[in-house]
């Protein structure tokens, strides 16, 4: 779907939605309290569900700084409120624009046949453990000791602190995203990493944060930022 330029302004400007093709900015005020924001972003998403569609976009948060937390909350209130598709979270710079569709292209090549794909809510904690058949997105982050297990891909909105196995059936040619990308270990397909990091820190999310997506390139796992040019050349 294709997205004219639009932006669209709330009751004292708590929030602010600007859409590009494939992706959206939301500028959240500074000043007011975070549960005004949030009722005033879950209104206009509310509202604009129809116009938005089922779009996959790629999404930037900006204008404040947020905890993991609030993060989460918000990525939450974009998905029951509308129908979109976010395949990731991007940070803001000159050159934003041109990421949105790089970033955004490679991704939705990789969730052909995503339509089977699921949702996950929640961070995962104490040793839990989360399998699926088919590619999953998590609105959240993996905590150590948990591990998630997909026959697909697996798309973290948030951080990976503890396991992730994508191409539990033994195809390499899946990918594991994370918007912090700290795992104890990592696998795909056959091909195993493992982190040299007893122990991970986490807290509020840094402004300039950038997801970065885990693949098989020449027999081995590799970290590549989201929004590389060497992105095309992953094999989908």
């Amino acid at each position: 779907m294709k997205f004219k330029s639009k932006g669209v302004m709330t009751v004292k400007e708590a929030v602010i939605i600007k859409s590009y093709h494939n992706g959206l900015t939301i500028l959240l005020n500074e000043e007011l309290d975070f549960s005004v924001i949030l009722k005033e972003l879950a209104a206009k998403f509310s509202e604009s569900r129809a116009f938005f569609g089922k779009a996959q976009v790629a999404l930037s948060l900006e204008g404040r700084s947020l905890t993991r937390e609030e993060e989460i909350e918000i990525l939450e209130a974009v998905h029951d409120n509308s129908d979109i598709n976010i395949v990731c979270v991007v940070g803001k710079d000159e050159e934003t624009d041109k990421l949105y569709l790089r970033a955004l292209k490679q991704v939705e090549k990789r969730l052909s046949g995503g339509a089977d794909g699921q949702f996950y809510k929640g961070n995962l904690r104490n040793r839990e453990v989360l399998e699926s058949e088919t590619s999953i997105i998590i609105l959240g982050d993996v905590h150590p000791g948990c591990k998630v297990v997909s026959r697909g891909n697996i798309i973290i909105l948030g951080g990976l602190y503890g396991e992730a196995y994508a191409g539990a059936s033994g195809d390499a040619d899946h990918y594991v995203v994370a918007l912090e990308m700290e795992p104890e270990k990592l696998k795909i397909g056959d091909f195993k990493y493992k982190s040299a990091n007893k122990q991970k820190k986490w807290g509020v999310i840094r402004s300039r944060i950038q997801p970065k997506i885990a693949y098989v390139r020449n027999e081995r796992i590799v970290y590549d930022p989201l929004t590389k040019d060497l992105l095309g050349k992953v094999q989908v």
